[in-house]
C-alpha cells in the first residue's frame, strides 16, 4: 500500500511516499525499451523529508544528483539504491559549503536546475546552493534548451554578440540550428528589432530574382539542391559583406531562412511554371525501370514535359531511377539515368523485318543538374532527337562516355 506523503506542483519532481510504513523517494526518469517512463524508488529518513518539505533548493539539488543514477540504470537495469541513499545526507543535511564541494565530486544534471530557475553564473562557479536562491517549482524547458545551446557554441569557440543572438532568435535558430526557420519578430528585444530587420532586408535583396525549383527526381515534394546551394551562397555572401560583424551562425541562419521560404513557394508552384507550353508532338509513352507505363496524347490538360515529370514524381525511388520517353511513331526516344547524371537518345536506324531485330543508334550525354534534364526533355518532346543536337556532347561510344563520366566525377 502506497501513500503520498509530500509532493510539489511539478508532476516530474521527486515525491515522498510511504510504503508499508517506510518513507521512500520516488521519481520518474528515463524510459524502458517500449519508451514508457520508468519509475525509481529508494528509502529516505524523516530528517530528509523535513528538508525536502521546507527547502525547494535542496529538493531540486537532490533530484539533479539522482538523475545520473537513473540514466545509468538504462532501459531495464536496477537503480543503484545504495548510491542513491548515499546522496541523501551530503545533499540535504550538509552545510552549503560542504554541498558545493560535494557537487564538484559527483555527477549531476545541471540542465534540470537551469530549467527551474537556478542562477547560471553561480552554477558555473560551483556555488550550487547560492544558485538555488532563485529556483522555482515551475520549470522553463526553453531556458534549459537555450543553456545547452550556449554550452554547445562555447565548446566550439563561438561567441555571440547581442545582434547575433537577436538574429538567431528572429529566425528561430537560437536553440537548435536544424529547426526549420521562421520569422519571429516578437522573440527579439524591441530595441534590437530595427537592426535585425536591416540585416534581414540585406538577405532578401540578395536572393531577389533567385528561386528554388521543384526536382521530380526527389519525389512530389522534392526541390533542387543546387538551387538551394546557390541561393544560400548568395545570401550569406551579401550578408557578410554588409554586416561583417555578424557571427557565422547568424549568417547561416539567414541563408537557411531564405532558402526554406523559397522551398515552401516551390512546393506550391505547379510543374507548368518550369516548362514551355508548346509540344508539337504525337502520342508519347513514359516507362520506368519497374515496368510501369503511362501514355500522353496531345490535347490533354498537361503538356508532354509536365506529364513526364509528374510520372517521375510518382514513381521515382532509390531503386527506380531510369525513365524513358518513347515516340513509337517516329521510332525514337530518350532515357534518363538519374543515378548517373546522364541521358541517352535512341533512334531507330532500321526497322526489324522478316524476324530480324531492329537496329538502333544510341548516343549518351552527361547532364548538369535538374535544369539540364528539363532542357533536354523539353527539347525532345517538342522536336524529337534532332532537336537535341547542339545540347551537350553526344557520344555513341559507351566506353568513351564512361571515361567522360569518371572524369567529371573526379572534379
Amino acid at each position: 500500500m502506497s501513500e503520498v506523503v509530500f509532493t510539489r506542483g511539478s508532476g516530474w519532481m521527486p515525491r515522498v511516499v510511504r510504503e508499508d510504513g517506510v518513507l521512500k523517494l520516488t521519481l520518474g526518469a528515463g524510459a524502458d525499451a517500449n519508451h514508457e517512463p520508468r519509475t525509481f524508488t529508494f528509502p529516505i529518513g524523516e530528517e530528509h523529508l523535513a528538508v525536502i518539505r521546507e527547502d525547494l533548493g535542496r529538493h531540486l539539488l537532490l533530484w539533479s544528483a539522482v538523475l545520473p543514477l537513473c540514466d545509468a540504470a538504462g532501459t531495464r537495469g536496477r537503480l543503484d539504491e545504495d548510491a542513491a541513499v548515499a546522496l541523501l545526507d551530503p545533499v540535504l543535511l550538509a552545510a552549503p559549503a560542504e554541498v558545493d564541494a560535494y557537487f564538484r565530486r559527483v555527477p549531476w544534471d545541471k540542465g534540470r536546475l537551469v530549467a527551474h530557475g537556478a542562477g547560471i553564473d553561480l552554477l558555473e562557479q560551483g556555488r550550487v546552493c547560492a544558485a538555488m536562491r532563485t529556483a522555482t517549482e515551475a520549470s522553463d524547458a526553453n531556458r534549459a534548451q537555450e543553456y545547452r545551446a550556449e554550452r554547445r557554441r562555447a565548446e566550439r569557440g563561438t561567441v555571440l554578440g547581442p545582434l547575433d543572438a537577436a538574429v538567431l532568435r528572429y529566425t528561430g535558430q537560437y536553440v537548435h540550428g536544424a529547426t526549420v526557420p521562421r520569422r519571429l519578430p516578437d522573440a527579439v528585444e524591441p530595441a534590437l528589432l530595427p537592426e535585425v530587420m536591416r540585416v534581414v532586408a540585406t538577405a532578401e535583396r540578395a536572393c531577389a530574382g533567385l528561386r528554388i525549383g521543384r526536382d521530380p527526381r526527389r519525389g512530389r515534394r522534392g526541390t533542387d539542391k543546387r538551387d538551394w546551394e546557390r541561393m544560400a551562397a548568395a545570401v550569406e555572401s551579401a550578408v557578410r559583406r554588409a554586416h561583417p560583424e555578424l557571427a557565422a551562425d547568424a549568417v547561416r541562419s539567414l541563408g537557411f531562412l531564405m532558402c526554406s521560404e523559397a522551398v515552401d513557394r516551390a512546393r506550391s508552384t505547379p510543374l507548368e511554371a518550369y516548362e514551355e507550353a508548346a509540344d508539337g508532338r504525337g502520342a508519347l509513352s513514359f516507362t520506368d525501370d519497374k515496368g510501369a507505363e503511362r501514355t500522353w496524347r496531345p490535347g490533354g490538360p498537361r503538356t508532354a514535359a509536365v506529364a513526364f515529370w509528374e510520372f517521375v514524381e510518382d514513381r521515382v525511388a532509390s531503386d527506380n531511377e531510369v525513365f524513358t520517353i518513347e515516340d513509337e511513331e517516329r521510332g525514337e526516344g530518350v532515357q534518363v539515368h538519374f543515378y548517373a547524371d546522364s541521358i541517352a537518345r535512341i533512334t531507330t536506324v532500321r526497322e526489324g523485318r522478316g524476324g530480324a531485330d531492329p537496329e538502333y543508334r544510341v548516343e549518351y550525354n552527361l547532364v548538369d543538374g535538374m535544369s539540364g534534364y528539363r532542357r533536354l526533355v523539353s527539347a525532345f518532346v517538342r522536336g524529337g532527337c534532332a532537336a537535341l543536337d547542339g545540347l551537350g556532347t553526344w557520344m555513341s561510344d559507351h566506353a568513351e562516355f564512361e571515361r567522360a563520366r569518371r572524369r567529371r566525377g573526379g572534379r
